[in-house]
C-alpha cells in the first residue's frame, strides 16, 4: 500500500496519534461524572433522577454503537468521522448551562454519547492500520497512556476553573479540548492509514465476499470466546460505571462549593495512575497473558467497593478513587487487543468491537440507574457493596469461562514494515 515505506509518514501518524488521544481525552466522554455533580448541586435534582437521565443517554450511546463500529470497518473517511463526532458532543455540552428541564438535558446528552461512541472503535482502528497487528498491543497501551494523560490535566484545568468561576467552567473547557482534537486527528496522514488491516484483515487480503458486515448481535452468538468475553465486560461496568459518580455526589453532599473541584481531585488521582498502568498492559500482554490482566481489572472493583464503605471523609474517599486508575488503567488498554486477537483475520474487528462496547454500555446504562434506586432505597453504602458483588461474579465468569489467547499477532500476521516493535514504542 502507498506509503508503506515511508517511514517519516509512520512517525507522523505515531505523534499526530499521541496528541488525539490526549485532547480526545476530555471530549470522548462528554461531561461524564461532572453531569452528576451538576445536576445535583445546580439543578437541584435528587439521585434518581440523576441515575435515569444518564441511563437514558448511555442507551442512545447503545443504539449508535454496532452502526459506529460497521461504519469505521467500511470508510476510508476516518478522521472526517472522528472530527464530525467531536463537533457534536462538543456542541451539545457547551449548550447544557443553556437548558432546563428533564427533556432538554436528556435530549442533549444523548445525542453527546451516539456521537462519542465513534471515538473507540475509530481510534483503535487508525492505530491498527499505522503500525500492524504485532505492535497493536504496543500501541493501544501508548494510546491509553495518552489519554489519561489527558483526563488528568483536563480534571485539573476543569477543578481549579471550576472553584474561581462555578461548575459551567468545565463545558467550556471541554471547547478548547475540541479544537486541539481537531487539529490532531487531521494531522494524522491518510496515507499512512492501511484500511484493510484497520478492520483486521491480513495484509494483501481481500475483503469478505461482497463486503457483507455482519451485525455485532451475530458475531456475539456465533463466536463463543467473544460472547463470554461481552458478558464479563457488561459486569465490569455495570459494577464500575457508577462508583465515581456516587463519590462524585458523597463529596458534593458534604461541601457544595468544593464539589466540582473535589471530583476533579478523584479524576485526577485515577488518571495518574492510569498511565502507568496503560504503559504496563501495551509492554506486557502478550508475554503475561491478556487474560490475566483482565482478571486483575475485575478484582480491584470488589475491594474498591469494600473500601468506600469505610469512611466519608474527603481525603480517603480520593484516595480509594486510586484504585479505580489500576482497574480502568488496564481495561481501556486490554480490551481492544482482547479483541482484535479474536476477530484476527476475519475483516469484522470494529463491528466486534461495537458489539463488545454495546455490552459495556449496557452494563454502564443500568449501573447509574441500579446504583440512585439503591441509594434512595438503602444509602450509598449499599450501593456501593452491590456494585462489589456484581464485580466479582464478573470475575468468576472470567476465571472459569473465558480462554486465554496468547499468540502474538506476528505469528499469523505481518507488521508494517516500518512500523516500530512493540518495545520501541512502549519505551518511547
Amino acid at each position: 500500500m502507498a506509503g508503506w515505506d515511508d517511514g517519516a509518514q509512520l512517525t507522523r501518524a505515531g505523534q499526530a496519534l499521541d496528541a488525539a488521544n490526549f485532547f480526545l481525552a476530555d471530549v470522548r466522554d462528554g461531561l461524564g461524572p461532572y453531569l452528576a455533580v451538576y445536576l445535583l448541586t445546580e439543578q437541584k435534582w435528587d439521585e434518581a433522577s440523576i441515575g435515569v437521565v444518564m441511563s437514558i443517554a448511555t442507551i442512545a450511546g447503545i443504539l449508535a454503537q454496532t452502526p459506529a463500529g460497521a461504519l469505521v470497518d467500511t470508510t476510508r473517511a476516518k478522521r472526517m468521522v472522528m472530527v464530525v463526532a467531536a463537533l457534536i458532543v462538543t456542541a451539545a455540552s457547551v449548550l447544557l448551562p443553556l437548558m432546563s428541564g428533564f427533556w432538554p438535558i436528556t435530549i442533549s446528552q444523548s445525542i453527546a454519547h451516539a456521537a462519542g461512541v465513534i471515538f473507540p472503535p475509530a481510534i483503535a482502528a487508525v492505530s491498527l492500520g499505522v503500525v500492524g497487528p504485532a505492535a497493536f498491543a504496543a500501541r493501544i497501551g501508548r494510546n491509553e497512556s495518552f489519554n489519561h494523560a489527558g483526563n488528568a490535566a483536563a480534571a485539573l484545568i476543569a477543578g481549579a476553573a471550576a472553584y474561581a468561576l462555578g461548575p459551567t467552567a468545565v463545558f467550556y473547557l471541554m471547547a478548547v479540548m475540541a479544537v486541539g482534537s481537531l487539529a490532531s486527528v487531521l494531522a494524522i496522514p491518510e496515507r499512512a492509514i492501511d484500511h484493510d488491516l484497520a478492520r483486521g484483515l491480513r495484509e494483501q487480503r481481500a475483503a469478505p465476499a461482497g463486503g457483507e458486515q455482519p451485525s455485532g448481535l451475530s458475531i456475539l452468538l456465533t463466536c463463543r470466546p467473544l460472547l463470554i468475553f461481552a458478558i464479563c465486560v457488561a459486569l465490569f461496568h455495570l459494577a464500575n460505571a457508577a462508583m465515581l459518580p456516587l463519590v462524585g455526589q458523597k463529596l458534593a453532599l458534604q461541601d457544595k462549593n468544593l464539589g466540582t473541584s473535589l471530583m476533579s481531585a478523584c479524576i485526577v488521582a485515577a488518571q495518574v495512575v492510569m498511565v502507568p498502568m496503560a504503559m504496563l498492559v501495551g509492554a506486557r500482554a502478550d508475554r503475561w497473558g491478556h487474560k490475566r490482566f483482565f482478571l486483575a481489572a475485575l478484582l480491584i472493583l470488589p475491594l474498591r467497593a469494600v473500601l468506600y464503605t469505610f469512611s466519608d471523609a474527603k481525603a480517603w474517599l480520593v484516595g480509594v478513587q486510586l484504585l479505580d486508575g489500576v482497574g480502568a488503567g488496564i481495561f481501556g488498554a486490554i480490551m481492544p487487543v482482547i479483541v482484535a486477537d479474536l476477530m484476527r483475520n476475519t475483516g469484522r474487528f470494529n463491528v466486534a468491537q461495537g458489539a463488545v462496547i454495546t455490552a459495556q454500555s449496557i452494563g454502564a446504562a443500568l449501573s447509574t440507574a441500579l446504583a440512585g434506586l439503591v441509594v434512595v432505597e438503602a444509602g450509598y453504602s449499599a450501593a456501593f457493596l452491590a456494585l462489589g458483588a456484581i464485580a466479582a461474579v464478573g470475575f468468576a465468569v472470567c476465571w472459569w469461562m473465558l480462554p486465554e489467547r496468547r499468540e502474538t499477532a506476528a505469528a499469523s500476521v505481518p507488521n508494517r514494515q516500518t512500523s516500530p516493535s512493540p518495545s520501541a514504542i512502549a519505551a518511547e
